[in-house]
């Protein structure tokens, strides 16, 4: 059986990834498309606009055979640690191929991880405090191998290439032609595709869903008029009375709270009156936006350093959903890998130092806006077909 596997966020799932599924399974000649999607939370350090129960259902819907979970420890973290989580999962699944977007499609990503990793690992120790660890990495690539890498998804791509290349069976890597919008457009055109940066600035914005109707599926759009968003605005609150009333000693201890980013974060907080505000003010050159907003989720969910460690030691397979092919290919892997299986979530699991103990402290925050559990009671989801699906 050739099996295809595809890392998403489906934050949320657009024309555009429906797009990637079908010339996924296409240029693969794949049987099977199994697809490694975050959970509540994204990479970026923001909460999913939908639950990934949602999301997984809108990916079956769509083209996916199989869902599984990325968990939060790779799926909050910069783009390397995300993408060797990503990999190794797919891998574990039985994946051959992984197939993912680029705005270079033609690039060899194959050749390019194996470089990478044969350089020696002293010569990326980065130390300019005046540049981003991103800018000092495209730097490097273009110093030591000539690459210029400058298009989010591609450094995304080189990532995934990298991680694949440490695997001891490394998979195929197929890149796919990114289709008219770029990652971070913010602006929904009357084109059929649009970012999911621009379809999530519509939706937070208030702006009529009619105007995504050509840019989504119906069930995205429908999902995002009836669903209880997780947004931004809902959660500053509860991240203002955090970073206010724990010590500079209790936020040295929040996981990536590193060269004095806590007395930046005691300076700033007072005067910030919006999520946007504080992130305004805590930029600099050393800083991304989108470092600074996983740190802001890891102090608003008490992450520490050891909540990770311990995270990475628990490696299992989290089923969202599949279809009649995704079943049966669950039933052979169960007799394949070593990883556990998990399909239904005990107290047992769910403790805080149980498999899943991280996953359910996370997703307690979602809970508490209104969305349903999101892991106990819950099994995954069996797609029979064309809008049928059940829990």
């Amino acid at each position: 059986m050739r099996i295809t596997g595809i890392i998403a966020e489906y934050n949320p799932l657009h024309n555009g990834h429906i797009y990637q599924l079908q010339q996924a399974r296409q240029q693969s000649q794949a049987d099977l498309v199994i697809v490694c999607m975050s959970g509540n939370y994204v990479q970026r350090g923001q909460a999913a606009l939908l639950d990934k129960w949602t999301r997984a259902e809108l990916a079956l819907q769509n083209g996916a055979d199989m869902v599984v979970e990325l968990p939060f420890v790779s799926a909050v973290q910069p783009a390397d640690r995300f993408a060797t989580g990503a990999v190794q999962l797919l891998a574990a699944l039985g994946c051959q191929t992984i197939a993912f977007g680029s705005e270079q499609p033609t690039f060899d990503y194959q050749q390019a991880g194996q470089q990478i990793i044969d350089l020696p690992e002293q010569s990326a120790a980065f130390v300019d405090y005046q540049k981003t660890y991103a800018t000092q990495l495209n730097e490097f690539y273009q110093e030591q191998l000539s690459l210029q890498i400058d298009q989010p998804n591609h450094l995304l791509g080189i990532s995934y290439a990298v991680a694949n290349a440490r695997l001891a069976q490394p998979l195929n890597l197929l890149a796919i032609k990114r289709e008219q919008a770029q990652h971070g457009d913010q602006t929904v055109s009357t084109a059929p595709y649009a970012s999911a940066s621009a379809i999530r600035q519509v939706v937070t914005q208030g702006t009529a869903l009619a105007a995504l109707q050509h840019v989504v599926p119906a069930g995205t759009l429908a999902a995002l008029a009836d669903s209880t968003l997780l947004t931004e605005d809902q959660l500053w609150p509860l991240l203002k009375y955090r970073i206010e009333s724990l010590s500079l000693a209790q936020l040295r201890q929040v996981y990536q709270m590193s060269e004095g980013l806590e007395y930046r974060f005691k300076k700033v907080i007072h005067k910030a009156n919006s999520y946007t505000e504080l992130l305004q003010a805590l930029k600099t050159k050393r800083y991304t936006y989108a470092r600074l907003q996983r740190v802001c989720l890891y102090v608003l969910l008490n992450i520490q350093p050891a909540d990770i460690q311990q995270g990475l030691q628990r490696t299992y397979i989290r089923l969202l959903g599949f279809n009649e092919i995704g079943q049966q290919h669950l039933h052979q892997l169960k007799k394949t890998t070593d990883l556990p299986i998990i399909s239904k979530v005990s107290a047992k699991m769910g403790a805080e130092t149980g498999l899943l103990g991280l996953e359910v402290r996370v997703d307690r925050l979602c809970e508490q806006f209104g969305w349903q559990s999101q892991n106990f009671a819950r099994q995954p989801i069996f797609y029979h077909g064309k809008d049928e699906a059940h829990c």
